[in-house]
């Protein structure tokens, strides 16, 4: 069988190839979008494997050369570069180096999801970034208003129906305010209809995902967190272990060991940051409505004031491990069993008194 690498552009592929044996025997470029790579590929003895790195666009590609290929690797750039590091790199060496990891079967993969599991995600980070969009509106009407002495009446919240009409009437000191303010209320406007839009589709498709009513079911977990871990695990069981998911997400802290020492520093910030911010604010609520979350948070923080940081992300990592081991088996949430007031349990002691009497 064929090994094909392949170092991708949007509009240029170089392309090695190596035979059955290892030995490259044909190397050459393709000037063009995707298609004509396609074709000139189809004209190769099959079978054949193919290998290329991730960037964007990646799953589309996947796609394509699945049809043709018998097997389509995706390598995980990150990784990529700490096998290969080279002072000498350009797109045929590329090319090169990506078949020889595919022909020694040590590519570094990454998982690629369906289209409608690609569509989903992108529509999670398409609402993160409204929200981001309108957070920044809101914190320029702040600036404004703070920029010339004004604050709002006392218990008055600005980003309500009434704290937007005030905010409206509010007189401020020049023309060129005004407009400023105007306009920014319009735009904030426009941006919470836009989250509407994108939140109602949202839930339509959260729906009719069992997995995400299934993580919902955890305290302080909300519909958003819930369907973006979901839509990022995509298949529980491609990880072996629950720990390998606090990897993937990024929450797992950093590590220098050399014995006989062993240094951990911050996490690894790795994988989806929308997910990861989701999981800790998750993980903040989860801690005033479950006494089960709020005991492993306390277990990490102790009594030092200074680990509170690191305790909220370390039950964000607890937590995400939990979900995955929810998706796995189907069990939902186990609610704590309430502790008994000592009311109750003055009357259970006085009906066990009637009982012997």
């Amino acid at each position: 069988m064929l090994t094909i690498g392949l170092d991708v552009h949007q509009r240029f592929f170089a392309v090695c190839i190596l035979d059955v044996n290892g030995k490259r025997v044909k190397e050459f470029q393709v000037r063009g979008r995707w298609p004509k790579l396609i074709e000139q590929l189809e004209q190769l003895a099959k079978p054949f494997a193919v290998c290329y790195e991730a960037s964007c666009g990646y799953g589309h590609l996947y796609d394509q050369l699945k049809r043709i290929a018998r097997r389509v690797l995706v390598a995980h750039p990150g990784q990529l570069r700490l096998i290969f590091r080279s002072k000498k790199k350009n797109d045929r060496v590329d090319a090169r180096k990506l078949a020889t990891l595919l022909y020694f079967d040590q590519v570094p993969t990454v998982h690629v999801p369906r289209v409608e599991v690609r569509s989903w995600r992108s529509f999670i980070e398409f609402r993160r970034r409204l929200v981001d969009k309108r957070t920044r509106v809101k914190n320029s009407l702040r600036a404004l208003l703070r920029g010339h002495g004004i604050a709002a009446p006392n218990g008055q919240r600005l980003w309500t129906k009434k704290g937007r009409a005030w905010l409206a009437e509010v007189e401020l000191p020049t023309r060129q305010t005004v407009v400023q303010r105007d306009l920014l209320l319009d735009e904030l406007e426009h941006l919470s209809r836009q989250i509407g839009r994108v939140e109602r589709e949202l839930n339509t498709r959260a729906a009719s995902e069992p997995g995400v009513q299934l993580l919902r079911t955890i305290p302080g977990v909300g519909p958003r967190t819930a369907e973006a871990v979901m839509a990022y695990i995509d298949d529980a069981t491609r990880f072996s272990r629950s720990k390998q998911v606090g990897s993937y997400f990024g929450l797992v802290p950093s590590q220098d060991q050399t014995f006989p020492n062993n240094r951990l520093g911050h996490i690894t910030r790795e994988g989806p940051a929308t997910v990861r911010k989701l999981l800790v604010e998750a993980a903040w609520q989860g801690i005033r409505r479950s006494a089960r979350i709020q005991a492993r948070y306390a277990q990490v923080c102790g009594d030092d004031p200074q680990r509170k940081k690191i305790a909220l992300v370390a039950t964000a990592h607890w937590l995400v491990r939990v979900m995955h081991t929810m998706l796995l088996s189907g069990e939902s949430w186990r609610p704590e069993p309430e502790t008994p007031t000592c009311e109750t349990e003055a009357e259970r002691v006085a009906e066990g008194r009637r009982e012997v009497a």
